[in-house]
């Protein structure tokens, strides 16, 4: 407890920067996410409506489902394109500026979204869902980053992980907004979509008084003073000599590899596990059970009894969950180490799957047997939330240097944005095909991913950048050797 009281007096400036950059990061993603749902059939009828006033006839039935579906999709078309730009815009400008200006983006697609009604025009609805995806994607990958960036090796996991605490933040204040009694009603949906934007505010007025991070001076701006004074205003007065020797051996290595774009990444042999293994972990994200889980929850809920009108408070209460077990995954994660959270993640998960397949094809025959399908749905999503959804993205930043961070989240983000569109319009298919047995699916593609995760992914908890690069260069130099001999490598290579 005293260590805990005394790191949170030292790094006061690094906390308040972790929010502001959280509220105007993944909070705002997750916020999107969550609150769609709510407005939607206010929104239908709207466009219903302004067609009927406009060509005096009412819209048919497959028009309106196209126009929803644009709405839908075009959050995440912006959110690609602001994931590939990322790189160039922050390496030009930099990530404090970079995100102080993509926030005109959000405010500029909650004006759209507010006024909207009033102009009668469900076009400014399309055109604010494109902008949000745009500032979305762009202040994803950089406050990913930027997280990297700031923080003391000690508290890397913790501050990275407030990426995925943030996004559920936002999904819970989301559903919040959306009830009945508050946002989600008829005449304030326009305001419900708009209130984004407070956001967005809060972190234009707040970030330009914190610093820019103090490896992005030191190694692509040179500037040795201002990474000193930006160590100090973020991690207090104290000897932060061992940090600075770990950049400046860190730019060593660059300048012998310049920072790298996204093809030259691709083509990198020496970055290649590291890249499969960003590959791996980003996709596993997107297939390993979580949009089935949700997609089932209403019938669950349903067929346990749970009236219609209570079940947005069942929902809530998921939210709550999940809200709550990231939090305990950010404080766990320096102690447990980011490997062991995805290895019994996955295991946990893997089996509760095997169960809710189980309870949901039974359900019927028992009357208690809704209520077990309840209980594996909540438990699925904590052990999500507590241990994957929190240990993945601090993974992934810590697997690649300076030169490469930025390129390889670009390939991270975009597999992200682009997977969310695929299962968005392939899952309805494969759930009408196999029912409750896709989950079978996905216990398949866990398991590959949790053998793959055992045998080569080292554990990076309590270990610099550059340790970490020299872990995978060792684990080459015995590949190479064994093919060298004419022997299978995996034969001579012991896991990392």
């Amino acid at each position: 407890m005293g260590s805990l009281l005394s790191d949170l007096v030292q790094y006061r400036k690094l906390f308040l920067m972790i929010f502001v950059l959280g509220i105007g990061g993944t909070f705002s993603y997750g916020f999107q996410v969550s609150m769609i749902s709510y407005p939607s059939m206010y929104i239908k009828n709207f466009i219903n409506d302004t067609w009927q006033e406009r060509y005096h006839s009412v819209i048919d039935e497959q028009t309106l489902t196209l126009l929803w579906s644009f709405i839908v999709s075009t959050f995440s078309v912006g959110g690609f394109l602001g994931s590939i730009s990322s790189r160039y815009l922050s390496a030009k400008y930099g990530k404090k500026k970079c995100l102080t200006f993509n926030n005109l983006l959000l405010i500029a697609a909650a004006f759209f979204w507010g006024f909207s009604k009033i102009a009668k025009s469900f076009e400014m609805i399309l055109i604010g869902r494109f902008l949000c995806g745009l500032y979305t994607g762009l202040s994803c990958c950089l406050h990913g980053q930027y997280l990297a960036e700031i923080s003391p090796k000690k508290l890397r996991g913790f501050t990275t992980a407030t990426l995925s605490l943030f996004v559920n933040m936002g999904k819970c204040l989301g559903q919040i907004a959306g009830l009945s009694e508050l946002l989600g009603t008829e005449s304030l949906w326009p305001l419900l979509m708009a209130i984004g934007g407070i956001a967005a505010s809060m972190q234009l007025v707040t970030l330009p008084f914190f610093p820019e991070s103090p490896p992005y001076l030191l190694m692509q701006k040179g500037d040795m003073e201002g990474c000193q004074e930006a160590l100090k205003q973020l991690w207090g007065e104290g000897n932060h000599q061992g940090a600075i020797d770990d950049m400046v051996k860190e730019q060593a290595t660059m300048k012998k590899i310049k920072p790298m774009n996204v093809l030259e990444l691709l083509k990198d042999r020496s970055l290649r596990c590291q890249l499969c293994l960003l590959i791996l972990i980003g996709v596993t994200m997107q297939l390993n059970g979580i949009n089935a889980i949700y997609f089932y929850a209403f019938d669950v809920f349903h067929t346990a009894g749970f009236t219609q009108d209570r079940i947005p408070y069942i929902t809530l209460g998921t939210g709550t969950c999940e809200f709550c077990a990231a939090i305990l995954c950010s404080l766990i994660i320096d102690k447990f180490g980011r490997r062991m959270l995805l290895l019994w993640g996955y295991g946990l998960m893997a089996l509760i799957l095997m169960l809710l397949t189980t309870t949901l094809s039974l359900q019927h025959q028992f009357f208690w047997m809704p209520y077990c399908s309840v209980a594996l749905i909540f438990l699925f999503i904590i052990i999500f939330a507590t241990g994957p959804a929190g240990a993945s993205f601090p993974i992934m930043v810590e697997l690649f240097t300076q030169s490469s961070r930025s390129s390889a989240l670009v390939i991270s983000m975009s597999l992200h944005w682009v997977g969310l569109y695929v299962i968005g319009m392939i899952f309805p298919y494969v759930v009408e095909s196999l029912g409750t047995f896709c989950f079978l699916i996905f216990v398949g593609f866990i398991s590959i991913a949790w053998i793959l995760i055992y045998r080569f992914l080292p554990e990076t908890k309590g270990k610099s950048v550059m340790e970490i690069k020299e872990e995978f260069s060792h684990l080459n130099a015995k590949k190479k050797c064994a093919q060298a001999m004419g022997e299978n490598p995996s034969d001579k290579c012991t896991k990392l």
